[in-house]
């Protein structure tokens, strides 16, 4: 009977160890962070720029090697680099280190552009192969559209000239319905006892 029970508990055991022997392994590593964004300016109405920027942290506890950056999936018919290059690479990353990269890009093509993540790769001292981390993805791009502040203003203005007389005279009823059935001050004053 003892050996029915002993080995389902030697099989735990040693399944146990073993994941927490990967856990060990897995927090002496590097661990790569990376979050892209994208600001627009628009320079006229035929050109807009892109400033794009990739902030790569280290958040593990052992250097990162070899660590590139790739972020030259921008389309060539719609986008053209103007200041700085779309990939960049460092020898190595510290553990609890930041390093940030900067490009600018110039469009003269009205679209919605959906970009991708920025593909970072790293090499770790104990694996051969090179590990790869993607960074956070990009909201759509409207290029050359207008500002959602202009399209806001836009609908209220057509709002208030298509329905502006109806609210009005709603307004007026519901405020002389208000006056009408709130009682006056010297009525409130007499308390029927």
């Amino acid at each position: 009977m003892a050996n029915y029970f002993a080995s389902p508990i030697v099989a735990v055991t040693c399944t146990i160890s073993i994941l927490c022997l990967a856990l060990a392994e897995s927090a002496n590593s590097p661990f790569i962070v990376a979050h892209k964004r994208v600001s627009r300016t628009k320079v006229n109405s035929d050109l807009e720029r892109l400033s794009v920027s990739v902030d790569i942290y280290n958040a593990g506890s052992k250097p990162a090697y070899d660590v590139a950056l790739y972020d030259d999936n921008w389309a060539e018919e719609v986008f053209d680099t103007v200041i700085g290059n779309t990939s960049k690479t460092w020898e190595k990353l510290d553990a609890g280190s930041l390093v940030s990269h900067s490009f600018e890009l110039e469009s003269k093509v009205k679209t919605v552009y959906y970009g991708t993540p920025a593909l970072i790769t790293y090499r770790v001292p104990t694996k051969s192969k090179l590990q790869e981390v993607y960074s956070t993805p990009i909201l759509p791009l409207r290029i050359l559209s207008e500002s959602t502040a202009e399209n806001k203003f836009q609908i209220a203005k057509m709002l208030l000239a298509k329905y502006g007389s109806l609210i009005s005279v709603v307004l007026i009823v519901t405020i002389f319905a208000n006056i009408i059935t709130s009682p006056t001050k010297a009525s409130a004053g007499k308390k029927k006892h």
